[in-house]
């Protein structure tokens, strides 16, 4: 399987430690990550706010890329899905798709209309089949309570699988991978990215409300399908902490490295160190009821 890989902004620069356990991943799998080197960001919702139609255009430039390839584009966040997906909605339409392609013929570039875009868990879980990934994990996760954080964007994204209100994608890899999902009403909660900037505390009372009650449910892993997600509660968690008032301590997982873990990828390999809530306390207790298959 070939794809064209679109990592976004945050996981090629301070989350890189998730580009670097997606690769792993989908080596291990057979999936062949072609890359899009000279793709721009996505715009984020920043930028289809600002300039809707400059946003479109970015993403058909990009989406064209991969057309040029032959390949669908394959994204690690939940942001870049969104805003991608959108886009190819929108360029659907035979006059929207027009104007823009006047936009970029200056560039050289036409899109088609001939791209679709999946996330990776989309891939792992349709593509790969469960079948098949759980043929990979040698470390199964032990029943070990993993929670999962969609955040807002992925389950709006336009095709996205799941019930927005009820996904159970992550869920379904956790099983896979011989963990035991754990469910609580946040799980689908916006984490405070977009906020951030403007009003930190709201944000960090929002992704702190989340850990809590995921901590509270039994989780001693949290496994996010967004970049965004991720940075926002792990960096931020110390925050967050404040915030409620009492240690959250719950480290968080992009779904590329939980799914690296129990592949049997060494800890250090999956850029584990890089996160500001130490991931040892959940390796720890992995190796305490490690199983290895063959």
């Amino acid at each position: 399987m070939r794809l064209a890989y679109f990592p976004g902004c945050v996981a090629l620069d301070s989350c890189r430690e998730l580009d670097i356990a997606t690769r792993l991943v989908a080596e291990e799998v057979g999936i062949e990550l072609v890359e899009l080197e000279d793709a721009g960001c996505c715009g984020a919702g920043n930028l289809q706010e600002y300039n809707p139609e400059a946003a479109l255009a970015l993403n058909a430039r990009t989406l064209s890329m991969a057309e040029d390839l032959g390949l669908d584009v394959l994204t690690v966040c939940g942001t870049c899905q969104l805003y991608l997906s959108r886009a190819n909605v929108a360029l659907r339409d035979p006059e929207t798709r027009e104007r823009v392609n006047r936009l970029l013929a200056r560039l050289g570039r036409r899109y088609g209309g001939g791209v679709r875009v999946k996330h990776f868990l989309q891939v792992l879980l349709e593509d790969v089949g469960p079948r098949r990934l759980a043929a990979h994990v040698r470390r199964p996760l032990g029943n070990l309570p993993v929670a999962a954080f969609y955040g807002c964007h992925l389950l709006r994204a336009p095709g996205a699988a799941e019930d927005a209100e009820d996904p159970r994608a992550i869920e379904r890899l956790v099983e896979v991978l011989g963990g035991t999902p754990v469910t609580y009403s946040r799980r689908t909660a916006c984490c405070g990215f977009h906020v951030l900037t403007v009003r930190q505390d709201v944000a960090v009372k929002m992704s702190a409300l989340g850990l809590q009650e995921a901590r509270g449910a039994g989780a001693q892993a949290l496994a996010t399908p967004c970049p965004l997600c991720h940075l926002v509660l792990d960096a931020y968690q110390h925050k967050a902490s404040r915030a409620v008032g009492e240690p959250l301590n719950l480290p968080v997982l992009h779904v590329s490295q939980l799914v690296g873990l129990s592949f049997g990828f060494d800890p250090a390999r999956l850029g584990l160190r890089r996160h500001l809530v130490s991931v040892k306390p959940f390796v720890r207790a992995l190796e305490d009821t490690e199983v290895v298959k063959a």
